[in-house]
């Protein structure tokens, strides 16, 4: 392969993200640890027992390892739960918030910074402005 086509790989990757695609009202991420081995039954089971949401919600529940080199997400889609694996091949780490031990609803805007490699809790960001009253 070509440096080219190397660098083209690496420059769209992100672009075509699966999850990118996935059509949902909230996002939330568990902050801390997971354990990596759990499968839908278990995380879905963690959703609704630990942090008292609803796992049969239009939302994305993300989870991530110890390592922070993995993350797995959980979506319910009607008829059945999707299941998505994310493995970094290029020895990164995702900045997973690691301090809280519960579910943190996040926005698109955060969801795309952490499949990026930043954090979700970016300094120099501009976030919408709230409404103000005018006397």
């Amino acid at each position: 392969m070509t440096r080219r086509a190397e660098g083209d790989r690496g420059e769209n990757a992100l672009q075509g993200s699966i999850i990118n695609e996935i059509k949902v009202d909230k996002v939330y991420i568990k902050c801390g640890f997971t354990d990596m081995r759990r499968s839908i039954d278990g995380l879905a089971a963690m959703v609704q027992q630990v942090f008292k949401l609803d796992p049969y919600g239009r939302c994305l529940y993300l989870f991530c390892g110890k390592r922070s080199d993995r993350i797995k997400a959980l979506c319910y889609e009607g008829d059945g739960y999707i299941l998505l694996y994310k493995r970094l091949e290029n020895g990164g780490r995702f900045k997973w918030p690691r301090r809280e031990s519960e579910a943190k609803q996040i926005t698109n805007r955060q969801l795309r910074w952490l499949m990026e490699g930043l954090s979700i809790d970016q300094p120099k960001a501009l976030f919408p402005a709230q409404p103000k009253y005018i006397v």
